[in-house]
């Protein structure tokens, strides 16, 4: 079988992906909450500011959208519900056995406060589900 998988989509659900952290850690929303988690201010986080997390940021989203597309294609094939269904259902359980369950594992080591931790992987839900909407709309 041939995966077929949307490029539009990827590329737009990658992009989706930089929109929801620019909106989710904007001050007013989660940023002052979250710096404070981490320990950093407003000049700190302008040493660390530049392209290089930005385009690193830009490829990891790429390979995410990308295997969210290539998943769902898996998954629709194999459950025949509307693309869009199947793509929002493969988000969830990969953000749920991948992603979450990851970084928990990790924060909880790492000692970061339980909100850090919440912080993180409902932003990561959200992303998830904003690229599975654009994913599933744009079948391939």
């Amino acid at each position: 079988m041939e995966v077929m998988v949307n490029w539009w989509a990827v590329i737009l659900a990658t992009l989706s992906s930089m929109v929801v952290g620019a909106i989710w850690y904007a001050r007013p929303v989660f940023g002052n909450a979250w710096m404070k988690l981490i320990g950093k201010s407003e000049k700190d986080m302008q040493k660390n500011s530049g392209t290089a997390p930005i385009l690193i940021t830009l490829v990891v989203s790429f390979v995410t959208a990308y295997v969210l597309a290539h998943v769902t294609f898996l998954s629709n094939n194999f459950f025949h519900n509307s693309f869009l269904q199947d793509a929002l259902s493969t988000a969830f359980w990969l953000w749920l056995g991948l992603t979450a369950a990851r970084i928990i594992t990790h924060d909880v080591f790492e000692g970061r406060p339980w909100r850090l931790t919440l912080l993180t992987v409902v932003h990561e839900l959200v992303t998830l589900v904003v690229m599975a909407l654009i994913i599933g709309l744009m079948h391939p």
